[in-house]
């Protein structure tokens, strides 16, 4: 299982790119927009996180098994 730093960086970038994106959207008065961008963001890193999880389970899989 490799778990690097950089994964941490994305999802920490992703974030920090949403929310300069919800808040221009939410100054601009678009705030339905504003959530559906958020609401991507979330999906996006959701999928990261699940793809990771999917890595550690399989890693404990192995582990337990004797694989």
């Amino acid at each position: 299982m490799n778990i690097d730093i950089s994964t941490i960086f994305q999802i920490a970038g992703i974030g920090i790119i949403v929310a300069m994106i919800h808040t221009v959207l939410k100054q601009m008065g678009k705030e339905d927009m504003a959530h559906w961008v958020t609401l991507i963001g979330f999906v996006v890193v959701l999928f990261m996180v699940v793809r990771m999880l999917n890595d550690l389970f399989q890693e404990i899989k192995t582990i337990f098994l004797f694989q």
